[in-house]
């Protein structure tokens, strides 16, 4: 997909981080944005701002979780402009950072709701009337790039390989059926976004009620939540890789490319039959701190 002026996109996830990127660079491209998010307040003072020069730029309360809200989105983007031509599924949460026999029920339905079902809601609601509109399009769904490589098993991670494998499936499904829709795969690593202080956003009846206060952990989440927003890469930065991506159809989008020793690591453990060198969560977290450090993530 080559021009994008004049073109409709429609960004989940878009009232900060990389969605709210995504949509000013698609502003800037002269495309007409839906922005659609969770958090009703930021999100409408992202739009008004995006708009401020001009741009036709539609908000959409949104919760990715509830197909329901998704296809009411879909709605009000056809409504408004008649077509869509991106998509980016880009919403997301980083709950259930603990080990896997800690998490809850509540932990795994609010994770998975919102950045695998995510998705595939997206996907479900858009993709056919894509498809049946004829022209050119692109699908970009946002996973990370620990959906491309081994480590400790938190929901967050699990989410983001089905999230990756799940592209790498509509890619082919898409090329099977004569669509002119490509797809993308986003795999960032550490952004300057609030993805670690997501929990704001959990609906209240996906709490726990008997949750026990770890301050440690807090702690540590405090710290590499100031650690991205200071050291990750900016989503401008993102999305300017992004448009890249859609205008050469590349499927795997990665905007750290010092982390594909990581995934060349697991792809060789993989095939060589042998066991992975053990790491946590906060191992893996570390590592992408480092990268800021040493200026991979700015």
């Amino acid at each position: 997909m080559k021009e994008l002026r004049g073109k409709v996109a429609v960004v989940t996830g878009a009232a900060s981080g990389i969605g709210r990127g995504l949509a000013e660079r698609f502003v800037s491209e002269g495309m007409k944005v839906v922005m659609a998010d969770v958090e009703e307040k930021p999100l409408n003072e992202a739009a008004d701002e995006s708009s401020g020069g001009g741009a036709d730029v539609l908000a959409v309360a949104t919760d990715v979780s509830q197909r329901g809200d998704v296809d009411a989105l879909a709605d009000a983007a056809y409504d408004r402009f008649g077509a869509v031509h991106v998509l980016c599924n880009n919403a997301g949460v980083s709950g259930g950072g603990m080990t896997l026999w800690q998490t809850t029920e509540n932990d795994w339905q609010w994770v998975v709701g919102v950045n695998l079902m995510g998705v595939v809601h997206g996907i479900q609601a858009f993709i056919p009337r894509m498809i049946e509109g004829g022209d050119d399009g692109h699908v970009v769904n946002t996973a990370s790039i620990l959906g491309l490589t081994s480590g400790a098993g938190s929901i967050y991670s699990v989410t983001k390989h089905g999230v990756t494998r799940l592209s790498e499936g509509l890619y082919h499904e898409l090329k099977a059926a004569g669509s002119k829709i490509g797809v993308s795969v986003l795999c960032p690593g550490m952004i300057a976004t609030r993805i670690i202080s997501a929990e704001r956003n959990r609906p209240d009846h996906l709490r726990n009620e008997d949750a026990v206060s770890d301050p440690q952990r807090e702690q540590f989440r405090e710290v590499v939540q100031a650690r991205f927003l200071e050291s990750g890469m900016p989503p401008a930065e993102v999305a300017a890789i992004v448009v890249d991506a859609i205008r050469e159809g590349k499927l795997y989008v990665l905007t750290h490319p010092e982390m594909l020793s990581q995934v060349e690591r697991r792809m060789k453990d993989i095939l060589e039959r042998r066991n992975p060198e053990p790491i946590s969560n906060e191992g893996m977290l570390a590592r992408l701190g480092a990268l800021g450090a040493q200026g991979g993530g700015s």
